[in-house]
């Protein structure tokens, strides 16, 4: 019978750990849209594109905005006042939600006045 070296045997004790590490974070770990979606409070479609990814400070959140979509972490202020400090800074929004909910048809309205 072979017997290994010590070295041999933590080398190979350290790499079973870190792929059962691997395998077991990648069964659990949710995908990237998962993990955008439920990191992100608001979600805004502009009516005209940003002409580069940018990030605004408006409504007291930092806004992630990249073509027609803007995301945010949730804000003190209620979604209507939001949704009008980001129309001053990007203009007109098609469509404004917090928190899955949309801003209805007349609040929307008022976010573009």
């Amino acid at each position: 019978m072979t017997t290994l070296s010590r070295s041999t045997n933590v080398g190979a004790l350290a790499a079973a750990f870190a792929y059962t590490t691997l395998i077991f974070g990648a069964a659990i770990a949710p995908s990237s849209a998962e993990a955008k979606s439920s990191s992100m409070f608001y979600t805004v479609e502009l009516a005209q594109p940003v002409t580069k990814t940018s990030t605004t400070i408006a409504g007291g959140v930092a806004w992630a905005c990249k073509g027609t979509t803007c995301v945010a972490q949730k804000s003190n202020s209620r979604p209507l006042r939001v949704c009008r400090e980001l129309q001053r800074e990007h203009g007109q929004i098609t469509s404004f939600t917090a928190k899955d909910e949309a801003l209805d048809a007349d609040n929307l309205a008022k976010c573009n006045a």
